[in-house]
């Protein structure tokens, strides 16, 4: 399975409006767990069975609530038994879909 999350302090006690510690810390446990991952500007996915990802989720999001006295937590998920490699392999085959549109 693939996992899309976010995750975010609220009631933090700096003003600055920045979140990016708290970020930091949820990416770490993530890529300390050894799973797939990727990170962009919004969210993290990872990758692997429902008990190890939802897991690290839960650590992350741990570790984000020491930065606030709220977590707020956004995830989907693509849940598809027997595939695995998903994290790129969806991303390839878009890639050659573009390809063949020219």
């Amino acid at each position: 399975m693939l996992v899309a999350f976010s995750v975010a302090p609220s009631g933090a006690p700096d003003s600055d409006d920045s979140v990016h510690d708290a970020v930091a810390a949820a990416v770490r446990v993530v890529r300390e767990s050894g799973l797939p991952n990727h990170t962009d500007s919004m969210f993290t996915t990872i990758e692997g069975d429902w008990d190890e990802v939802f897991a690290v989720v839960k650590r992350a999001t741990e570790a984000v609530g020491t930065f606030g006295t709220r977590v707020s937590l956004v995830l989907k998920a693509d849940i598809r038994p027997g595939h695995s490699g998903e994290l790129t392999g969806k991303v390839e085959r878009l890639e050659r879909a573009l390809d063949a549109q020219g």
